[in-house]
């Protein structure tokens, strides 16, 4: 029993000692990037970019599809109607204009 909690302290000994600098040793520097590695994003960037083209097209066509099975019938009344709308209120105040101008 003794020995697990020696072992124990031990461990959490060197743990400790290992997350705290030594006085008197330089720090070290953090590597350097690797040469290449801007290249190397560049290049993942451009595949996941190519890949995700190449998937645009069937979606693009099935929301084009679901668009025109879906969405116009149902929009395409609404549209009529503003349109109309709006001749309509164009031409009365056209009209009430006309009416007003004294000449």
């Amino acid at each position: 029993m003794h020995l697990k909690g020696l072992v124990l302290g031990l461990v959490l000994l060197l743990q400790a000692s290992a997350q705290t600098p030594m006085p008197g040793l330089p720090e070290a520097e953090p590597p350097a990037d690797p040469p290449g590695l801007l290249q190397r994003l560049a290049q993942k960037t451009r595949e996941v970019n190519a890949k995700v083209q190449d998937l645009g097209g069937p979606v693009m066509d099935f929301i084009g599809a679901y668009y025109e099975d879906h969405i116009q019938p149902v929009t395409e009344s609404y549209v009529e109607w503003a349109s109309n709308l709006r001749s309509s209120m164009l031409d009365k105040i056209q009209i009430t204009i006309g009416n007003y101008l004294p000449l």
